[in-house]
């Protein structure tokens, strides 16, 4: 679909906003990295870190699909393939950036975000059961329950079936502006059918972590691990169902529209909230608890001796608790 009209100067400061937002979760990603492999080398020191690291993979996996999430949504914003991709690729053409669109479609709502949501809840049930779950086995499960959405995905994108039978609404991808001195812009849209096949992860994926949440709360005791629980449930049922809302939005107004970019924005921003909050709950949080319940414990047996229990928390963590004996007398220092 073609329109004939200049960007208009809102596209541009709304997709500043995204990139802004977008380098937020970068360095939260990497800040989140820092503190995994700090615990994971550090473990390997301290004898008693060792429990805490058992699920330093998982972890890693949320912190990666986060990352590739936040790198695919900048190939939809014209601001960074104008500004940045065409300085590694100069030859990039229409049809490449059209392509780079539906590739977005794919990756964004039919695998990084189902994986990085599937991987946060598998932190959530994990910290329920009694052994910890192969490492083997979270990618794979995570791997195995994204399959057959991102094949649906892909399959309305290049090998649509009902293409002749819908609107075009309903499996656009992209649409070409032309500005005042000719030049082309391609803004990547969402198609409908694709939106709603996220819509149908969005609600199961929805009951399932409110099954999770509850679960998890029946069997907390520590008052400020409610409290996270209940932060990190609020967030994820109210934003993820925010950005399906949303996308749906999306199919009401063009993408010249200025509601449009609004309506995108909050696409993004459910999506955002979700993978920020997760990290820092489940990934930032617990490791700096076990970095500072680890620096209490006597690196050497001088006059006091340890026992540590290591107990499974209900949000992914692990609580350290220490019992010191001390003798008569003495202390550890």
């Amino acid at each position: 679909m073609l329109f004939t009209l200049s960007l208009p100067l809102l596209k541009s400061a709304f997709d500043l906003i995204t990139v802004t937002f977008i380098s937020v979760l970068i360095i939260l990603s990497v800040l989140s990295l820092t503190f995994i492999f700090h615990l994971h080398f550090k473990s390997k020191i301290l004898k008693h870190l060792q429990g805490f690291n058992s699920l330093w993979t998982v972890r890693f996996l949320l912190v990666l699909f986060i990352f590739l999430w936040a790198i695919t949504e900048l190939l939809r914003l014209p601001f960074f393939r104008r500004k940045y991709l065409n300085i590694f690729f100069p030859s990039l053409t229409i049809s490449h950036q059209v392509n780079l669109c539906k590739v977005h479609i794919i990756l964004s709502l039919g695998f990084f975000e189902p994986a990085f949501l599937i991987t946060l809840i598998f932190l959530l049930n994990a910290s329920v059961k009694m052994k910890t779950p192969n490492d083997r086995w979270a990618i794979t499960f995570v791997i195995l329950t994204c399959l057959p959405i991102v094949t649906l995905q892909a399959m309305l994108i290049f090998f649509d079936p009902f293409k002749n039978q819908v609107p075009w609404l309903f499996h656009q991808t992209t649409v070409v502006f032309w500005d005042d001195y000719g030049t082309e812009t391609i803004l990547c849209a969402y198609p409908f059918l694709n939106c709603a096949v996220f819509a149908g992860f969005g609600c199961v994926y929805s009951t399932w972590f409110l099954f999770s949440c509850w679960r998890v709360l029946s069997l907390a005791i520590n008052k400020g691990l409610r409290v996270r629980i209940y932060v990190l449930a609020s967030a994820v049922l109210i934003a993820l169902p925010l950005q399906v809302i949303s996308l749906g939005f999306t199919a009401l107004w063009s993408l010249h529209e200025e509601v449009y970019n609004i309506v995108s924005l909050m696409v993004f921003l459910g999506a955002f909230c979700c993978a920020a909050i997760g990290e820092g709950i489940l990934v930032i949080k617990p490791i700096s608890d076990a970095l500072d319940a680890g620096g209490f414990c006597c690196p050497r047996d001088v006059g006091c001796r340890h026992k540590t229990l290591l107990l499974k928390n209900r949000e992914g963590e692990d609580l350290l608790v220490k019992n010191r004996v001390t003798r008569e007398g003495e202390g550890c220092v």
